[in-house]
C-alpha cells in the first residue's frame, strides 16, 4: 500500500529552456511519461518569469540560446544565489565548453542527440541533489526557529554548557544558583528538541557561523 504521506509530496518539476520547439515537446513527453512535471520555455527571459514551485526540481538548459548563452545564463543563476541543479544540452559541444559548465556546477553536459536513458539518469542525479539540498535548508531553518524560541538566559546557558563548562562553573560565571542553571539547561534541551547533551552540542556548533 502506498504511503499516504509520501503520496502527497509534489512530483518533481523539470524546467526546460531550449529554443527548439520540437525538442521541448519531445523532452516534455519523455519526462511526463515517468511521472514528472514539466514547464518548457523558449528563452531564459521567459524562464525567469515563472512562478516559484515548492518541489524538487532541475533545469535542462540549452547552451545556444538567443540573447544569452546557456553557459552565461548558468553563471547568472549562480550569482543570483540559485541552487537549482543544471543540466546543459548542446548540439555543438566541445571539451572547453563542457569543462566550463562542470566547473560552474552543472550536473551533466549532454551532446545532442543523446540517449533518453542518459537524460533520465542525469535528471535523477540532479533531483537527488536538489532533494538533499532542500532537506538541509529545511533542517537549518527548523533549528534556527527552535533557537529563536529560547530566552536570552537559556541561550547563554546552552552555549556555556556546550563549551564544556559544568553547571557549577556556569552558575559562578553568571552569578546565579546551580539549580537555576539546571532549569535553564533543561528548558534549552526541551525547546531545541535535543535527544542528548551531545545532540545539543552539535546543534550549537551548527548555529555558529563558520570561521573565516
Amino acid at each position: 500500500m502506498a504511503d499516504p504521506i509520501a503520496s502527497k509530496q509534489p512530483a518533481p518539476m523539470i524546467y526546460i529552456v531550449d529554443d527548439d520547439e520540437a525538442l521541448r515537446g519531445a523532452l516534455g513527453s519523455l519526462l511526463r511519461s515517468v511521472g514528472m512535471q514539466v514547464q518548457a520555455y523558449a528563452s531564459a527571459a521567459a524562464f525567469l518569469q515563472r512562478a516559484a514551485l515548492d518541489a524538487p526540481s532541475c533545469l535542462l538548459l540549452d547552451v545556444r540560446l538567443q540573447g544569452i548563452s546557456g553557459l552565461d545564463f548558468q553563471a547568472e543563476l549562480l550569482k543570483s544565489g540559485s541552487t537549482m541543479p543544471v543540466i546543459l544540452m548542446t548540439g555543438h559541444g566541445d571539451i572547453p565548453m563542457s569543462v566550463r559548465a562542470m566547473k560552474a556546477g552543472a550536473i551533466d553536459f549532454l551532446t545532442k542527440p543523446f540517449r533518453e536513458q542518459d537524460l533520465l539518469d542525469a535528471v535523477g542525479v540532479a533531483l537527488d541533489k536538489d532533494r538533499k539540498s532542500r532537506e538541509s535548508r529545511q533542517a537549518s531553518s527548523g533549528l534556527a526557529a527552535r533557537y529563536a524560541s529560547l530566552t536570552p538566559r537559556e541561550s547563554e546557558v546552552m552555549k556555556l554548557a556546550a563549551s564544556g563548562l559544568l553547571n557549577k562553573q556556569i552558575a559562578g560565571q553568571l552569578g546565579t544558583s546551580e539549580i537555576t542553571v539546571k532549569i535553564h539547561r533543561g528548558n534549552a534541551m526541551k525547546k531545541m528538541q535535543a535527544k542528548s547533551f551531545a545532540d545539543l552540542v552539535r546543534m550549537v556548533q551548527a548555529l555558529e557561523p563558520p570561521s573565516s
